[in-house]
Order: C-alpha cells, then structure tokens, then sequence
C-alpha cells in the first residue's frame, strides 16, 4: 500500500527509518514529506495516491477528501480527531485513529508548569530582571494547600490531579461519566468551579463540549482563582475569559490552545487580557513525545493492516 506521511512529525531521518522499518519490508511504499503546510492544493498533491495517511493536527474536510479517492485509513498523530471530518469518513469507509496516550505526560508537565508560572509571575520576573529592576512587590503563592478542580478525568486529566497531589494540592473533578478514584472528591460542575482555587480543563472539543467554560461557569469562580487549559481552545470561550480576566472576576489564566492555531493574528482579542499567561501550543511537543508518537502512529498502522 501508498502510506504517505504529510509531515515528518518532530522525528529525525533515522528514527523515521526505524519505526518504518517493518512497513516497508512488509512491502509497503512510504512518502514522507519533509515539511508541513496547510495549504490544501499542496496537501491534495502530496496525498492523492494514499491509501494511508498519516498527519497531525491539519485540518482535513470533505474538499480534501475528494481529491483523496483511494484512501482507506487515517493515521492521526494527535490525541484529539475534531480537525477531521469524521462525519464524511465515516461515509466513505475511511477508518480513523489517533495516537492516544502519546502526550498524556507532556501535557500534564506543562499544565503545572503554567500553574506555578501564574502563581510565581515568573514571565513578569524574567522581564523585570532583564530591564536592571528588582522584586517590588512581586509577591507570588504555594502549591501546597491549594484545591485543584480537574475537568476531565482521562488520562491527562489523572496525570495532573496525581502530579499536583504531589505539590500538596486537594484534588477535586468533574468528569461527564462519574466515576470513582482515589484521593479524588468528584463533584457537580458548578462545585468544581466554586471550590477551586485552580481549575485545569482536560476535555475533548464536542458539540457539547464547545463553550463548556462561559461567563456562568467564570461567574462562579473565586476572584483569586486561575484557569488553566491544555485541552482545546473552544472549550473555554475566549471572550468570556478575556472579559473574566480584564473585570478582575478570577485572577488569572494560563492557556496553550486557541480558537485557531498560532500563529495567532495581531489583533487577537486575548493578547489585551491581564493576567494571562499564552503559549503557542506547545503542551504535547517533547522529544520524548515525539518518539511516542511515531511509534503509535506505526503500531496502529501495522495493527489495521492485520485485522482490516
């Protein structure tokens, strides 16, 4: 089979080679573009002859799929699947697979990452430094003692309640199913956001999920919580935060995921919120990540081929 690759996926030459090995003694052909764009003439002209493919985070509708009549799996090198159009796979017979698990410790890193970076002003510290100024009146807060509200008890989710338990932290969640786990109080969704003094989103982006964090749910946060979020940019809805942020309604914010993907545009609404801490998707990228992807990616690959 055509196995095309749209990007190289974060992994040097000879890693690629290596985890591609038994794909291509089994026969197979394999294209990896070495480069990545969005531009979707050039994805149709890479892509056309697939029968596999396997791409990250680009989008990829019903347009794009017409051009691809030979297609018959989706190898997603992402954890989430809402830039694919599932719906018109589906029709087609085309099956589709993400490469779950491959980023849970990445992104749960940076999630406390971006916590302590609110609490203790670090990216403030850094730039008062560098202008030849001392600490004023830089005076941050702990960890410890603190009620993280989880929302979304996945893998990512777990990892970060079981993490920031570590710093000290009372974990509290929300999850949609409700389940029970240890060392974690599961409340309603409106006491999650009462309650706690930290709140991390760890959703996927559905229909239901769109807006999950609106103007009631800041509403009821504490005025010196913060909100983190990981997840999918349109889960939180970035008008509300930036209102939230510039009324002083909750203290601050820290979030990696947009409405859109960096790079963001000049006039982008949350570039004037106070208090906010913004990264340019940047949760999942680690080398060792990356590794983990790969190999997902090719053991999903390998495990449709014997069963399809």
């Amino acid at each position: 089979m055509q196995i095309t690759f749209l990007e190289p996926l974060g992994v040097c030459e000879c890693i690629m080679a290596t985890q591609t090995k038994s794909l291509r003694e089994a026969g197979h052909n394999i294209t990896v573009w070495p480069d990545r764009t969005e531009e979707e003439p050039e994805l149709i002209r890479r892509a056309k002859d697939a029968e596999i493919l396997v791409v990250s985070n680009i989008p990829l509708r019903k347009r794009f799929l017409d051009a691809c009549p030979s297609l018959k799996m989706i190898a997603v090198a992402f954890t989430g699947l809402d830039h694919i159009d599932l719906e018109e796979c589906n029709r087609r017979g085309i099956f589709v697979q993400n490469a779950a698990g491959y980023s849970t410790q990445a992104v749960a890193e940076l999630a406390i990452g971006m916590m302590i970076a609110v609490y203790r002003k670090i990216v403030g510290g850094d730039a008062i430094t560098r202008i030849c100024g001392a600490r004023e009146n830089f005076i941050g807060s702990e960890l410890a003692g603190k009620t993280v509200g989880i929302i979304g008890t996945g893998a990512i989710g777990l990892r970060v309640a079981r993490l920031a338990e570590a710093f000290g932290c009372k974990i509290i969640a929300y999850n949609r199913t409700p389940r029970e786990l240890p060392g974690i109080r599961m409340v309603t969704k409106n006491e999650l956001f009462k309650e706690s003094d930290i709140i991390s989103v760890h959703i996927p982006l559905t229909a239901d999920t769109r807006d999950f964090v609106n103007e009631a749910e800041l509403a009821l946060m504490p005025p010196h919580a913060i909100l983190i979020n990981t997840a999918r940019g349109p889960v939180v809805n970035s008008g509300a935060l930036y209102n939230a942020l510039r009324k002083g309604i909750i203290a601050g914010a820290a979030v990696d995921v947009y409405d859109q993907e960096p790079p963001l545009p000049a006039h982008y609404e949350l570039f004037n919120a106070p208090n906010l801490l913004m990264l340019p998707h940047l949760g999942y990228a680690t080398k060792e990540a990356f590794g983990e992807r790969i190999s997902i990616v090719c053991r999903n690959i390998e495990n449709w081929l014997k069963n399809r």
